[in-house]
């Protein structure tokens, strides 16, 4: 790519829940793009992932939007990039339009599923490029807001497989990990219900859920209801580091969301050669291929989930397969070098386009 200045417009910059964000940025600093970072709100008082502090992106970002078209003025940046198509794209586009640029965003999962904006069509139209996470993402996006198949780009988040690797042996009982907000949408209330059904038919095992959010309380109620407190251990909201500690322990990743986009935490596991067991939703299927890197189960379903965990924890063998077979799936389809390789052949795109217009 010729451009080496791009400029991010993020809703909030950083979060602990999208560290995906922070490592594509971190890579493009890496190959020495340089990089500015709007946010249009100030970040939670919550950890920080090292790699936000030993990139520096705080010190790239800039939290006063009345600031933002001087920054860019001075910055002049070749292209800007938004993640997500709600409030951060918006603001990208009317920048983008006055300072006569191209600009593209990724959209994820709440953003199409759950609260699109009510004009996702014409910002998509607006945008030089679409860029999204999943093929099934892809797939709804041109049937519910009528985007052309060619304007968009299905590219999949990344995850450093250097560092997010196997590490020595995994402790007995072995570990069911789930790292997830501790939101809806995300079901861990499912997972507790099979817990108790493996409780109760003498399997031997620990469940971890790390992650912070919402259901805490109605997750901590359900597990002294289920008599779960021996087995089931709520950490909180875990550092990329920490996270990379549980990955490296657990026997067995755990998803089991009633909508997903392309969840980042079952790329992590993956790499660290950890099965997982997770419900179809969204792109979940594309990442855990049913029978050769996990088990794929119905959303919704206690009695199925709790089968396939059941099916793992008593065949190590099998899950040391597929385990394997996952790690092996991470570094082809899955890094974070392919992702931002990907995005930087779509941006050189749009920019070859301009130049020749």
């Amino acid at each position: 790519m010729t451009s080496r200045r791009l400029a991010y417009v993020l809703r909030s910059f950083p979060r602990l829940s999208e560290t995906f964000i922070a490592g594509e940025m971190a890579e493009l600093l890496r190959r020495g793009i340089d990089v500015q970072i709007l946010s249009l709100e100030p970040p939670a008082d919550e950890p920080r992932h090292e790699i936000v502090v030993d990139a520096g992106l705080v010190e790239r970002t800039v939290y006063e939007p009345e600031l933002f078209r001087k920054v860019l003025r001075d910055f002049q940046p070749d292209l800007l990039h938004a993640h997500f198509a709600k409030s951060a794209t918006a603001c990208a586009r009317d920048l983008a339009g006055e300072l006569g640029l191209p600009f593209t965003f990724t959209a994820h999962r709440y953003d199409i599923y759950a609260k699109p904006p009510p004009d996702f069509a014409a910002r998509a139209v607006a945008a030089a490029a679409v860029v999204t996470v999943s093929d099934a993402n892809a797939s709804y996006i041109v049937q519910e807001f009528g985007v052309p198949p060619g304007h968009i780009t299905v590219i999949p988040c990344g995850v450093d497989t250097e560092r997010f690797r196997p590490d020595g042996p995994r402790p007995a009982p072995p570990e069911i990990v789930c790292v997830a907000r501790l939101k809806p949408f995300k079901n861990q209330r499912l997972l507790l219900d099979a817990c108790a059904l493996l409780q109760s038919r003498g399997v031997e095992f620990r469940c971890v859920l790390v992650g912070e959010g919402p259901c805490r309380e109605e997750l901590e109620a359900q597990r002294r209801r289920l008599a779960l407190e021996r087995t089931v251990e709520l950490v909180g909201p875990a550092v990329a580091s920490e996270v990379l500690r549980w990955w490296q322990r657990a026997a067995i990743a755990v998803l089991p969301s009633e909508s997903e986009g392309m969840p980042v935490c079952l790329m992590e596991a993956a790499a660290c050669a950890v099965p997982a067991v997770a419900t179809a939703v969204g792109g979940t299927p594309e990442l855990v291929v049913d029978g050769v890197t996990g088990l794929v189960v119905p959303p919704g379903n206690t009695h199925a989930l709790a089968a396939a965990l059941e099916r793992l924890l008593g065949d190590p063998g099998l899950a040391r397969r597929l385990g394997d077979a996952a790690r092996r799936r991470a570094e082809q389809r899955f890094s974070v070098i392919r992702q931002v390789d990907a995005l930087l052949s779509i941006w050189e795109d749009v920019l070859s386009r301009g130049r020749a217009a």
